[in-house]
C-alpha cells in the first residue's frame, strides 16, 4: 500500500519541500530509505521502528520503501523521522487517511521512546509552509514558539508520536499552540556583561565607537597591550540600537539552522557578538565544510564581529572578508551547488602597532627594527584596510584616569543618542532595504549625502593630499553622513567632514 507525507529540508537558510512516500509490499522483510539520505537519516529506520513498536501502534515486518523526492536532493538530520513514521502508519492502514493530511507538513526526531525532540531549523522550515500555503505543521512540543513565530500557519505541538497518531484518527485532539501576543513586550531588557562605564579614559575612542554603533561603520583600534582595546570592543553591542523584529527573525533563522538557539530563547533579540580565536579556519570564518554550515560572520549578523589580535589571523582567512564587508552577504559554492549566507555585520578589529606593541608609546621603548613593523603591519592588505570606516588610535590610560572617581557616562545614554541617529536613518531610507549609513551604494550617497560649500572644498583638499580610493570616498561621505545625524544636521558641514577624515588610517613613516 502507498502513502505519502510531507516535509522538509533547508538548504542554507531556505526551506525546501520533501515528500516522503512509503510504499509497503509483501515480500521478504525490509526496509529501505532512497532519495539521496546521509546517515542519520538512513539510521531512522532503527529509531521509527523502536518508536512506532512504544507508541502502542504495530511495526509492519514487510517490505517497506521509503523514498524521500525529490532524489536529487541531498537529506540530512534527524527530522525526517517523524513523517517517515507516519508514513509507514497510513501505508499499513493505522492511521485513518484523512482528506487534508496531504496538506500538512510534519517535522521531528524521534527517540526509542516515541517522543519527539528538538530540530534544528524548525523556524526557515515553518516559513516554507506559510510560502505554500500548507494547512498545519506538526512540529515537537519544544520548538513549538520558535514556529509560531511565522504568522498565518497553524502550529501543532507534538510530545509523543502516540499522541499524534490519537490526534491523526480523531481519538484525541492536540490543541494548536497559541503564541503570547505580548512576546516581544514581556520581553527581558539585554543585559550586557561591559557597560561603557567601567572604561576610564579613551574618550576619543568612545566616540569613535560611538560614530561606528550609529552608522554601523567597521572599526580598527591600534595600540598597546593592555590599553583598552578589548574592553572598548567588548562594551560595543551595549550601545547598538534594539533590534527590530525583521532583523530578529532573521538573525534567529541563522541560530536555529546552526542549532545555537537556546531552548528557552525563542527569539534571538539581543545583537549577536562573536569573537572568533585567531586560529580559526576559513571555513569557520565565512562558513563551508562538507555540509555547508554559517560561520562567524553569518553568526555575528546584525551584530558585532570582533577580531583581535588581527595580523595573526592568516592572511588568507582575512582576505575572504573583503566581499562580505562589501555586499553584506557570503556565498559558498560546493559541487552540490551555491549556497548564499546573510553576513551584514559591524567589524571590530584590534592590533598592536607592531610586534612587540610598543611602537610610539611614551613610556616603553619599541625594540622592533622598521623592516619588522612594516612588514608586521602589510598582513592586512590594502583593500581590506581601506573597507574599514574608523581608524583610531587607543594610547596608554594615565594612572589620573584611571584612579578617577567621577561618575563616567554609561552604555544606555550612549545607546539613546545611537539610537537617535539610526532612527533618523530609517526615516531617510523608507521604502528601501537600507537600515543605516553604510549601507548605501554610490547611488544612495549622491541622494542623501548632501554637502556645504565649504565641506566639498575640505573634501577636494583630502582627496587630493591623502590620495584617496574612490572607495575611500564614498566611505568618507557615509560616515560625515552618521556625524551629521548624531548632530541632528540635514546637511554636512566641514567639521563632519573633518572628524571623518582623521579617522582614515596613519602610515608607518
Amino acid at each position: 500500500m502507498l502513502a505519502m507525507a510531507r516535509s522538509c529540508a533547508v538548504i542554507g537558510l531556505d526551506g525546501a519541500l520533501v515528500e516522503v512516500e512509503v510504499d509497503i509490499s509483501n515480500g521478504l522483510a525490509a526496509f529501505m530509505i532512497v532519495g539521496l539520505p546521509d546517515a542519520a537519516v538512513n539510521e531512522a529506520k532503527e529509531r521509527v521502528k523502536a518508536a512506532i513498536k512504544n507508541s502502542g501502534c504495530l511495526f509492519p515486518f514487510k517490505h517497506i520503501t521509503v523514498n524521500l523526492a525529490p532524489a536529487d536532493l541531498r537529506k540530512e538530520g534527524p527530522a525526517y523521522d517523524l513523517p517517515i513514521a507516519i508514513g509507514i502508519l497510513l501505508a499499513s492502514g493505522q492511521i485513518t487517511r484523512d482528506e487534508q493530511i496531504d496538506e500538512y507538513l510534519f517535522l521531528g526526531e524521534l527517540s526509542l521512546d516515541s517522543s519527539v525532540r528538538h530540530t534544528n531549523g524548525i523556524l526557515p522550515m515553518v516559513a516554507l509552509a506559510r510560502e505554500k500555503h500548507v494547512k498545519a505543521v506538526f512540529v515537537p512540543a519544544v520548538d513549538a514558539i520558535e514556529a509560531t513565530l511565522v504568522e498565518g500557519v497553524t502550529v501543532y505541538p507534538v510530545e509523543t508520536l502516540g499522541q499524534l497518531v490519537a490526534h491523526l484518527n480523531d481519538e484525541r485532539r492536540i490543541e494548536p499552540y497559541q503564541r503570547d501576543p505580548h512576546i516581544l513586550d514581556n520581553a527581558k531588557e539585554a543585559v550586557y556583561l561591559q557597560d561603557m562605564s567601567s572604561v576610564r579614559g579613551q574618550e576619543h575612542v568612545k566616540r569613535a565607537l560611538e560614530v561606528a554603533a550609529s552608522g554601523g561603520h567597521n572599526v580598527l583600534m591600534s595600540g598597546p597591550p593592555g590599553s583598552g582595546k578589548t574592553l572598548l570592543a567588548r562594551t560595543t553591542p551595549s550601545i547598538l540600537p534594539r533590534m527590530a523584529i525583521e532583523e530578529a527573525l532573521d538573525v534567529t533563522k541563522i541560530y536555529s539552522v546552526s542549532g545555537m538557539l537556546p531552548s528557552d530563547v525563542p527569539l534571538v533579540l539581543q545583537r549577536p557578538f562573536r569573537s572568533p580565536h585567531h586560529t580559526t579556519s576559513h571555513a569557520g570564518l565565512v562558513g563551508g565544510g562538507r555540509i555547508p554550515r554559517p560561520g562567524e560572520i553569518s553568526l555575528a549578523h546584525r551584530g558585532v564581529l570582533f577580531l583581535d589580535e588581527l595580523p595573526e589571523f592568516g592572511q588568507s582567512v582575512l582576505e575572504v572578508l573583503r566581499q562580505p564587508l562589501e555586499d553584506k552577504l557570503v556565498t559558498i559554492s560546493r559541487a552540490q551547488g551555491t549556497i548564499t549566507y546573510p553576513a551584514n555585520f559591524m567589524l571590530v578589529a584590534s592590533m598592536n602597532p607592531c610586534p612587540c606593541g610598543y611602537y610610539g608609546d611614551p613610556v616603553r621603548e619599541c625594540t622592533c627594527s622598521p623592516t619588522s613593523i612594516m612588514r608586521y603591519q602589510k598582513r592586512i592588505s590594502g583593500p581590506l584596510l581601506d573597507r574599514i570606516d574608523i581608524h583610531v588610535e587607543v594610547p596608554r590610560v594615565d594612572y589620573e584616569k584611571l584612579a578617577d572617581k567621577r561618575t563616567v557616562e554609561n552604555s544606555a545614554t550612549i545607546r539613546k543618542r545611537v539610537q537617535e541617529a539610526r532612527d533618523r536613518q530609517l526615516r531617510r531610507f523608507v521604502g528601501s532595504k537600507l537600515t543605516c549609513n553604510a549601507e548605501m551604494g554610490p547611488a544612495e550617497v549622491r541622494d542623501f549625502c548632501a554637502v556645504e560649500p565649504s565641506a566639498e572644498k575640505l573634501l577636494k583638499a583630502a582627496m587630493q593630499q591623502l590620495h584617496l580610493s574612490a572607495r575611500a570616498f564614498h566611505r568618507v561621505l557615509k560616515l560625515s553622513r552618521t556625524i551629521a545625524d548624531l548632530a541632528c544636521s540635514d546637511q554636512i558641514a566641514a567639521n563632519h567632514v573633518a572628524e571623518a577624515i582623521q579617522y582614515r588610517p596613519r602610515t608607518v613613516t
